[in-house]
């Protein structure tokens, strides 16, 4: 299939493409994606671990996420590699601690109740929309910790319209046609992204000054921003400015939209399994822990990831699955692969979250987070808030679907979501 054949069907049905190519050619085969170069995609869990345990400066991940640089920025997490990405990744480390997360709990669950309390009841309700509503909430007051109305307003109103492009299948094609130089200098891009920028500046500025006036007690707040105010680099210089915008943006972009989606993938899935919803109904209610929970969330991502595949691009030889591949191939670990492998999830379409109990996630059998030293950042404190979220859901509510089949998969630029954003009837909960 020519390149751009192979561009036109990947940014439709990537999914389908991967698990037709894999049906056909096993578990390695090789894409060339128009404008992305050649990949080759590996499902094999023994070259999956390859990949992750691989040298970062000869697997270099951020230069596989450089499209994103117009958004997320030059010191993005995202888009660093090596020594680099590593000294950002350890400085920020300490916001996402486990205890931390535990303190974000009724936060979350009051944002979740008062959401879900507001969703019209016997009437067809798309929860997708609802999802991104509230997870911007939980990244307002979570992440950013803007406890003025006025500007957590304007805030709001600015970063819909920048993360809409993320879920824009037409934003995805400018993206790939024009390229980051030249998306840089795009008029309709700066003009969605410079309200934004101008906003979280002013919230930097503001939060400094308020730190430096109380000899830093200001900037240990409980938020992730005040974390990252705080935090020091080896020479104990803090972030800057621009460093800390583009750490920002890359912690709303990235948890934003995917736990949305993600929470709406949880509903379409527990709306056509009753059964599921009412033993996570029985657990919510007791108040006995999140076993069950954590079960929904991680069978949800196994089943339904809303990222397909991770990239390597190699900055030397590599040799995995017994190839040798030059220097300027893309490594490609198939998260929709490996997570429906049937030697490790036997009848591995089944939405199944006894899978879990018991038994934690493999290593590199479920990798809906990537893995190694790029794992994603924030996958604790995602799965955390799903978790707490559906807890609320279960409790509150009884959804049923408003159609029997399984909601098909719909593409919007990188994500995967539910066709008709999980659309079901929102009743009393029994």
């Amino acid at each position: 299939m020519p390149a751009t054949l192979q561009l036109a069907v990947w940014n439709r049905r990537a999914q389908w493409l991967l698990g037709e190519c894999a049906r056909r050619f096993g578990e390695t085969f090789t894409l060339r994606i128009a404008g992305q170069g050649t990949w080759v995609v590996i499902s094999d869990p023994r070259d999956v671990e390859a990949a992750f345990k691989a040298d970062p400066e000869v697997a270099r991940a951020g230069e596989g996420n450089r499209i994103l640089e117009p958004l997320v920025g030059s010191r993005s997490v995202l888009l660093l590699d090596g020594r680099e990405h590593l000294r950002e990744r350890r400085l920020m480390l300490p916001a996402f601690h486990g205890a931390r997360m535990a303190s974000y709990r009724e936060l979350i669950a009051g944002i979740a109740r008062a959401e879900i309390d507001r969703w019209p009841r016997g009437e067809p309700q798309r929860l997708r929309p609802r999802m991104q509503a509230l997870t911007l909430e939980v990244i307002l007051h979570a992440v950013l910790g803007v406890s003025d109305p006025a500007r957590r307003k304007a805030l709001r109103d600015a970063l819909r319209r920048l993360l809409a492009m993320g879920t824009d299948p037409r934003w995805g094609a400018v993206f790939i046609t024009l390229g980051p130089e030249r998306l840089e200098r795009f008029g309709p891009f700066r003009r969605v992204r410079e309200p934004v920028d101008r906003l979280l500046y002013a919230e930097i500025t503001e939060r400094r000054a308020a730190a430096a006036a109380t000899d830093g007690s200001r900037a240990a707040g409980g938020d992730i921003m005040s974390m990252l105010l705080a935090a020091r680099h080896e020479d104990g210089s803090p972030m800057s400015d621009a460093e800390l915008r583009d750490e920002l943006i890359t912690l709303l972009v990235a948890g934003h939209e995917t736990t949305a989606n993600a929470l709406a993938w949880a509903a379409e899935r527990l709306a056509r399994h009753p059964e599921t919803l009412a033993r996570l109904a029985e657990e919510a209610r007791a108040g006995e822990g999140t076993a069950y929970a954590a079960a929904v969330v991680q069978e949800t991502l196994r089943l339904r990831p809303v990222i397909s595949i991770v990239q390597r691009v190699l900055a030397a030889p590599f040799k995995v699955a017994g190839y040798e591949l030059p220097a300027g191939t893309v490594l490609v670990p198939a998260i929709y692969l490996v997570n429906r492998r049937p030697d490790v999830y036997p009848d591995p379409e089944r939405f199944d979250p006894g899978r879990f109990l018991g038994r934690p996630p493999g290593t590199y059998t479920w990798i809906p987070f990537g893995g190694g030293v790029r794992r994603c950042l924030g996958a604790a404190f995602a799965q955390f808030e799903m978790e707490t979220v559906l807890h609320e859901l279960a409790a509150r509510a009884h959804i049923v679907p408003v159609r029997a089949a399984p909601e098909p998969v719909l593409r919007r630029a990188v994500t995967e979501t539910p066709r008709h954003d999980a659309e079901v009837f929102i009743c009393s909960a029994k």
